[in-house]
């Protein structure tokens, strides 16, 4: 396995999140409890991430369209027709942001959505792609901007896990233990509505004004509302993290049970699914048979689909086209190379050639380049004319041609 695909040994992006140690937090809080954590017993604040200029920017002046905006009020969300509207001459699209139509909404007492904001804004981007990488659990972004003493949603849960980071403004905060412990993405809170609103209603966990540089933690299924106070707009990110689950390595191993011979037999002629002792004898012959299949299924294979899901998942960091085709026309032993942020690959030697795999392309090179590539993707820069294993001009071909395929890329 290479290097990229086990994780940082320390989490930088976590730890502006929390106000404990990283492993502290991953052992004794990760989906297990909240945690509020406050400003000064934090690293820094969260305003070099985002806001409220980043707001009125996205909104006046980058054409954001939906589902990249929507908007609530008192727990209900608003038609798009009442926050949109073609683009103009030339950008004839009809749903795009208008920031007439918002400012009335949110003057009205609305909640901004800006969602996806891991695909709009640069900072917040190479953030969550850092952060990704830290959980190895796929990650988004939206900023909810909530106009003073406002509600935009009812008490809820989430079927992710959320890091709740204050940007400006305060926000108050009711927590409320789950009725529904670790929902999976098919069990919405509406499923739960009663139990939520009487949840509610009872005393709550964290009950608390976030301010700027505050930051909270939920757990998927942790009961939550919150409503901006004082006299200034507040404004917050909620960084949703859709963590993979027990149910997901059952479904990997689920797509492997045809490699079974006994999970692949036919049932009995003649099979009465009425007959409910008839059914359980079938189920535990069944059961037996998954339990010899998992018994003897290799754990490579598995863990095999389920990095290529996570692949699937999160975004490898963007290459920029102009740029690097400048840079690969100017590439020599003197210029700098580094792996591509977020790229998982596997490197296999095989005879004379070494390969790198990845989800979308695998790329054949001498084996001499093997040692060149695996301190490329152990992630750090390194000047070109230094790869191991390489002279000068192999070192700018094997650079050139990574950086041409997209492995590698050029620091500016």
């Amino acid at each position: 396995m290479a290097a990229a695909e086990r994780g940082p040994a320390s989490r930088p992006a976590l730890s502006r999140c929390i106000a404990v140690p990283a492993q502290r937090f991953a052992d004794e809080v990760w989906a297990r409890t909240a945690l509020l954590s406050r400003a000064d017993e934090l690293p820094s604040g969260f305003d070099d991430l985002f806001s409220a200029d980043a707001v009125d920017e996205l909104i006046t002046r980058r054409g954001v369209r939906t589902p990249f905006i929507r908007m609530a009020r008192d727990g209900t969300v608003l038609p798009a027709s009442a926050y949109t509207a073609s683009g103009g001459y030339g950008a004839e699209v009809g749903d795009q942001v208008s920031s007439e139509r918002v400012f009335e909404r949110f003057a009205d007492g609305a909640t901004i959505v800006l969602q996806g904001l891991h695909r709009l804004w640069p900072p917040i981007i190479d953030f969550t792609r850092e952060l990704a990488d830290e959980l190895r659990h796929p990650v988004q972004v939206n900023a909810y901007v909530t106009p003073p003493s406002a509600q935009g949603f009812d008490p809820h849960y989430d079927t992710h896990d959320v890091f709740v980071l204050q940007v400006s403004g305060e926000k108050h905060w009711r927590i409320h233990a789950p009725v529904h412990v670790d929902p999976l993405s098919s069990q919405p809170w509406s499923g739960h509505r009663d139990e939520v609103a009487a949840a509610a209603l009872e005393e709550p966990v964290i009950d608390a004004v976030l301010r700027p540089g505050d930051a909270l933690y939920l757990p998927r299924g942790w009961i939550h509302s919150a409503t901006a106070g004082g006299d200034a707009t507040s404004v917050h990110l909620t960084i949703g993290m859709s963590t993979y689950t027990h149910a997901d390595v059952v479904s990997a191993l689920v797509a492997r049970v045809g490699d079974s011979e006994r999970l692949r037999a036919s049932l009995p002629l003649g099979v009465d699914f009425d007959d409910a002792e008839q059914v359980a004898a079938i189920l535990r012959e069944t059961a037996d048979a998954l339990s010899e299949f998992v018994g003897r299924a290799d754990a490579a294979g598995t863990a095999e689909a389920l990095a290529r899901r996570f692949e699937r998942d999160i975004r490898p960091e963007p290459l920029a086209p102009l740029a690097t085709l400048d840079a690969l026309a100017e590439l020599d032993a003197s210029a700098t190379v580094r792996w591509r942020g977020s790229l998982r690959v596997r490197v296999e030697a095989d005879g004379d050639r070494v390969r790198i795999v990845s989800s979308a392309k695998t790329l054949s090179l001498p084996i001499e380049a093997e040692a060149a590539v695996r301190r490329l993707v152990e992630g750090d820069p390194i000047a070109v004319g230094d790869l191991p294993g390489l002279d000068a001009a192999s070192a700018v071909v094997v650079a050139r041609r990574l950086a041409r395929e997209g492995f590698a890329v050029t620091p500016a």
